[in-house]
């Protein structure tokens, strides 16, 4: 295995990658209520673009990939290639996020497709507020998909944005379906990527104060070890089957060990998730250069690599933070 390495020396070995900017809801921190300007196809990655992509990045070192959209599974085609990405050889971990609206019909297939675990969008676990942050009233299906993962044993993670005046009483009603289930239920602070630039708050949740809400109800709650590379913060609740996560999204806290690459659906390839593209790798495969030449660009760009999230922020051409989620996969 080779060791893909930034000018910072963190080892990179994981990428995401956004398969569609297309989305069945509309949750409000992600994107405004009328949606946003999808890109039109032929101006999307293609299917076998995406796996040649995939193919040499595991040659530089990368061995996870991660799936994500907007939704992955509204792109017709996303089987077959999670079929064909399974066997590149090198590939050890292929995840997929999904809000779970068209997911349940498909989880028995995920064992095949070589899908080791899942990220389950899910902000309440109250129907009305769901349809109040998401404009759709889609819980039902949602929830079926989380049954249906936990009755095949996928290793499953339920990720929860915090959200001031939204779902804050959601907290802990999200924290008690650690107790039953073996499940990793992540709190994530919210971020600046809704799509109109807008980004205000009646009251900023970062990961102190989610953490302090947690420990007023579970006073025992203890911390775990965190992988190497991780985004969360790991802890346990004291007879509790799964485990709490709590990521800084926004605050930025683990761009120390950032281990990712992130490639949005129109081929922008990212080194950060604050950076607004380094190059277009659609655009170097169309103009039909060998393997070499884009793995060789793909060095470069890690080597003028961001120390985190605020600097690659603050070098951005197109300025303050403005565009969608659903258009660079998170």
């Amino acid at each position: 295995m080779n060791y893909l390495l930034d000018n910072h020396g963190r080892p990179i070995s994981y990428l995401r990658l956004a398969v569609t900017d297309r989305c069945n809801l509309r949750c409000f921190y992600c994107m405004p209520e009328e949606g946003i300007n999808y890109v039109p196809k032929p101006h999307l990655l293609t299917w076998e673009e995406m796996e040649r992509v995939v193919r040499l990045l595991v040659q530089m070192g990368i061995d996870k990939v991660r799936i994500t959209g907007g939704e992955p599974f509204v792109r017709r085609g996303i089987l077959e290639f999670l079929e064909r990405i399974n066997t590149i050889d090198g590939l050890r971990q292929i995840n997929i996020t999904t809000n779970g609206v068209l997911t349940a019909p498909l989880v028995p297939d995920f064992g095949r497709l070589g899908i080791k675990s899942v990220n389950l969008s899910l902000d309440t676990l109250d129907r009305q507020r769901f349809f109040d942050i998401t404009r759709r009233d889609e819980f039902g299906r949602v929830w079926e998909t989380f049954e249906a993962l936990q009755a095949h044993n996928i290793k499953t993670k339920l990720n929860a944005v915090v959200m001031s005046g939204k779902n804050i009483e959601d907290i802990i009603p999200m924290a008690e379906l650690t107790r039953i289930h073996n499940v990793s239920v992540r709190f994530i602070e919210e971020m600046p990527f809704n799509g109109d630039g807008a980004h205000e708050y009646q009251e900023f949740w970062n990961y102190r104060k989610i953490l302090d809400e947690l420990k007023k109800h579970y006073p025992g709650i203890y911390k775990l070890p965190d992988p190497a590379a991780s985004t969360a913060y790991h802890y346990q609740i004291p007879g509790h089957k799964g485990t709490i996560g709590i990521i800084a999204a926004f605050s930025r806290t683990f761009c120390g060990t950032c281990n990712r690459l992130r490639i949005t659906p129109q081929g922008q390839f990212k080194t950060c998730l604050y950076d607004d593209g380094v190059f277009n790798i659609k655009d170097l495969l169309r103009q039909g250069l060998s393997d070499e030449v884009v793995q060789s660009r793909v060095f470069e760009a890690l080597q003028h690599r961001a120390k985190d999230g605020f600097e690659a922020e603050g070098q951005r051409k197109a300025g303050l933070v403005s565009e969608s989620m659903s258009t660079i996969g998170g």
